[in-house]
């Protein structure tokens, strides 16, 4: 199954970084947020991705060119004029990596759209580029197949300004709307499972995937919320950002359970 990656945005809440390059791409733990969102997906065994590039699109392109050879253990030859490489062993993951330029001004909605031809007829997984999460991938996966609605969203209880969410007694998402600066509720957190259906909720470029599509998907008691109780964190500033580097630096953060 494929595991799509919402990577296109500017992120101008966190400008001291992402001036300089996408937001996924900003480091932590000397790993961009996007490598270490990967990893987790690989633990679970899914190793095939797209990533939806927009801003600065090409620096995504180009550490992902780079990051086998940096991974590696090489023999350059010069010898008689020659420039030959030799791979004597590499320590990657097995991973399938497409990055597809989606458009600078693109709204998430019209990200999804653009990679459709990628994603061809068959269910994927698709998050955002810019959170980690200790969700067990496996069980939300079983969840979404169990039920079969169209989609599925991973909800956490935060006190934080995000899309609240209005849940029923069976996980059903009963309503999608925006944020209140008072709002303790379930809340959005991506990591979401999507038949190719989906596709048809969304207009285009400029449709918002939070807005109409959730909120159609939801009154048509199609999208289910799989409950998480465990540890979620975006990095949507600088605080945020220092937040998941203290817990690598610290050896405690809950989202590397490749380490475990």
């Amino acid at each position: 199954m494929k595991v799509v990656l919402l990577a296109g945005g500017m992120g101008t809440r966190i400008s001291e970084e992402s001036q300089f390059k996408p937001k996924p791409m900003v480091e932590i733990g000397s790993k961009p947020i996007l490598w270490h969102i990967m990893k987790e997906y690989s633990y679970y065994g899914f190793n095939e991705f797209i990533i939806c590039a927009g801003y600065k699109q090409h620096m995504i392109k180009e550490w992902f060119a780079d990051y086998f050879l940096y991974n590696s253990d090489v023999t350059f030859d010069y010898r008689g004029g020659q420039n030959s490489l030799t791979v004597l062993s590499h320590h990657c993951e097995p991973w399938q990596v497409t990055v597809v330029d989606t458009g600078l001004h693109t709204m998430t909605g019209g990200r999804l759209k653009r990679i459709r031809s990628y994603v061809g007829d068959e269910a994927f997984m698709m998050t955002y580029g810019d959170g980690v999460c200790d969700v067990d991938i496996r069980k939300l996966l079983d969840f979404h197949r169990h039920h079969g609605k169209i989609a599925t969203l991973t909800a956490v209880m935060q006190e934080q300004q995000k899309g609240v969410l209005h849940i029923g007694g069976d996980n059903a998402v009963k309503s999608f709307r925006e944020k209140n600066i008072s709002d303790r509720a379930p809340i959005n957190a991506g990591y979401m499972v999507l038949e190719s259906k989906v596709f048809d909720y969304i207009e285009g470029d400029s449709t918002i995937f939070e807005r109409e599509p959730l909120e159609r998907l939801a009154a048509e008691g199609e999208l289910m919320s799989y409950i998480h109780r465990g540890f979620w964190q975006c990095m949507d500033n600088k605080r945020e950002m220092d937040i998941l580097e203290k817990y690598l630096s610290t050896g405690t953060a809950p989202w590397k359970k490749w380490e475990d």
